[in-house]
């Protein structure tokens, strides 16, 4: 475990703009003196060459790790998944797990500056926990058996459990029981830049969705829900700066806090088309909601009450099986979906057949105990396969209906006998209906809950999250604090994550075209692309290291493309690699002392004077940074 001031100067080694020699070794001072280190010079070295630990100013292609592709690959699976490969930022390594190159790094490394920066601010401490815990403080908050398979475990070569954390709540309230005493010692925030990991079933979309990612989580620690309401603003408000500074177009949403907790919870996302992520939105007012908390009012539906009567439909199990089968609409169906747990009574879900059951809200309805049943479960409690199970007639199960299932008649079920339906089904007739509740998932055309406005249902893309946990998990695991009149109370903590590929993947999705990347200045790996046309010719190559010097000089960060390759190649793969900035020296230019000047962006020419190269460069780089402050 590495606390905030054990990583404080080496944090400043890792921010750029910070490589004047002697910031830095005024900030070790600082540092030597809180700690009564003494500053030697091995020490002062060591920190002050991290400055060439891959944060370079200058790099040749030829010399580097990028590995561009011409062609698609097979593999991509969305925009930002074909750019990220095709530009060589990522390599695949196996499925959801993948290696960052240099110039992916660099990005990542950048983005990484700006979350600190933005945390920093608002008062965040930054640490490093663990990526690997024992199974007994899991077990104490009860997420060792939540999480199910989604969790990583292993066991050591005694034959102890522990995970792979894909969060750390636990681990921070464990800090927070042994280090906080008082409510003089409260508020507190601490965040980490670390590696998660997470058994995603079905890894997609590059680095969207993986089994192993790197997030900044950070936690909050309050003595009530006023000092937590102030932590969840300040973390609001610096993911909003973070984002805008990373030139990322985003909105925030309702969310579901899931494994979390069921405190309030907000997302920030990207309406992209490449997200995995579905986000409902209404164009009347300004309701956006995930998915998995999104209610909408659907619309009843009735049809003829009539004497209930089995009929045989042979095979028949789906939803669109029995409609064709039957000739009737999806509408006049019930499924039934059944839901068990050790040691407590089963539950069978009904929700009309044109929906979708919501499974957040099944849990927040039954608690994470409650799985669905296995077909053996179904076949011993129903008598009957998968498909063709009913509300009619069955014991000892508790029933919980869709709201607009409330008063329908003559509708279709399961007969609790294989190969048969229920035609005639009357729900306050035929069934013992424990409560009518919203259980399904929000659909397009579904009319908003505050103006009646109609529902539609956008793509999305998660850039992070913010949860109020409150004391979840510090009376789970006991972490409190004695208050003013010396009594226990245990402390109010909030829970905030971010996930860097993402930002990157989504700068891909809505700057990102045909070519390839489009960086935003602000997480670009370089500043400028430099082309030399014809490097073998003495002229050029000398102008080339005159128009170099003057960029690096500047303070401009560059990548020299002086292949002995065609310009054509040079140019697509200056567009692949999405540089703002492309400087161009070859043999025409050489003539007149000139130099074309190209913006990724927005496709712009400019033929300056040699002498001019820098101070124009840096002329657009400041533009660009103020069109992403706009």
């Amino acid at each position: 475990m590495y606390f905030p001031f054990g990583i404080l100067v080496f944090e400043i080694c890792l921010l750029f703009g910070a490589w004047d020699l002697e910031i830095v070794q005024k900030a070790t001072t600082f540092y030597a003196c809180w700690s009564n280190l003494e500053v030697t010079s091995t020490w002062f070295i060591l920190l002050t060459t991290s400055k060439f630990c891959g944060i370079l100013q200058a790099m040749k292609f030829d010399k580097s790790l990028i590995a561009t592709l011409r062609e698609d690959p097979k593999e991509a699976e969305s925009k930002s998944h074909r750019i990220l490969l095709r530009g060589g930022f990522i390599r695949q390594l196996a499925s959801g797990i993948h290696t960052y190159l240099p110039l992916g790094w660099r990005i990542l490394l950048k983005i990484s500056n700006i979350v600190r920066e933005e945390m920093d601010r608002i008062g965040a401490q930054e640490l490093l926990m663990p990526a690997l815990s024992p199974k007994e403080i899991w077990e104490e908050s009860g997420r060792w058996q939540e999480y199910g398979d989604d969790m990583f475990r292993l066991k050591d070569r005694k034959d102890r459990e522990y995970c792979l954390c894909p969060t750390h709540e636990e681990i921070v309230a464990d800090i927070a029981r042994n280090k906080i005493r008082s409510y003089r010692d409260l508020p507190q925030m601490w965040y980490q830049i670390q590696t998660k990991f997470r058994d995603e079933p079905r890894p997609r979309s590059g680095v969207l969705r993986s089994r192993q990612f790197i997030m900044k989580d950070s936690y909050s620690l309050d003595r009530d829900e006023k000092g937590l309401d102030r932590s969840f603003n300040l973390h609001r408000d610096a993911y909003m700066k973070i984002f805008k500074r990373c030139g990322l177009d985003f909105v925030i949403v309702e969310a579901s806090g899931g494994l979390m907790g069921t405190g309030e919870s907000k997302e920030f996302v990207a309406l992209v088309e490449g997200g995995e992520d579905q986000l409902a939105t209404c164009k009347q007012c300004d309701y956006r909601a995930n998915m998995q908390v999104a209610e909408g009012q659907g619309e009843h539906k009735s049809f003829a009450d009539t004497p209930i009567t089995q009929v045989a439909t042979p095979g028949k199990r789906t939803v669109e099986e029995v409609t064709e089968f039957l000739n009737v609409c999806a509408e006049n169906l019930v499924k039934s979906m059944f839901f068990t747990a050790a040691g407590k009574e089963p539950v069978l879900i009904l929700i009309r057949g044109d929906y979708e059951i919501n499974e957040d809200k099944i849990v927040c309805l039954l608690g994470h105990d409650y799985q669905p049943a296995t077909a053996e479960e179904i076949k011993k409690h129903f008598d009957a396969e998968p498909g063709f199970v009913g509300p009619v007639g069955v014991e000892n199960v508790s029933i919980y209906a869709d709201e607009l299932l409330r008063d329908a008649q003559g509708m279709i079920t399961g007969a609790n006998r294989d190969g048969y339906h229920i035609k005639g089904l009357n729900l306050k007739r035929d069934t013992r209906v424990k409560e009518f509740v919203n259980l399904r998932m929000i659909r397009h055309g579904d009319r908003c809950t505050r103006c009646g406005g109609e529902i539609h249902i956008q793509t999305a893309l998660e850039l992070g999250h913010i949860f109020k946990l409150g004391t979840k998990y510090s009376i789970s695991l006991g972490a409190n604090y004695l208050d003013e009149k010396g009594q226990a109370r245990p402390i109010v903590m909030g829970s905030y994550g971010i996930g860097l590929e993402r930002i990157m993947a989504c700068a891909c999705e809505q700057q990102g075209d045909e070519r390839g990347a489009s960086w935003p200045i602000s997480i670009a790996p370089f500043d400028t692309y430099v082309t030399v046309l014809n490097p073998l010719d003495e002229k050029v190559a000398q102008m080339s290291g005159e128009v170099i010097q003057l960029l690096t000089n500047a303070g401009l960060s560059i990548i020299i493309d002086d292949r002995d390759i065609s310009a054509g190649i040079k140019f697509n793969d200056s567009d692949l690699i999405g540089i703002p900035v492309r400087v161009t020296v070859g043999p025409k230019g050489v003539k007149s002392n000139r130099i074309d000047i190209y913006m990724r962006q927005t496709g712009e020419r400019l033929d300056v004077d040699k002498s001019e190269v820098a101070t124009k460069c840096l002329q657009i780089k400041k533009l660009l940074y103020e069109r992403i402050s706009e």
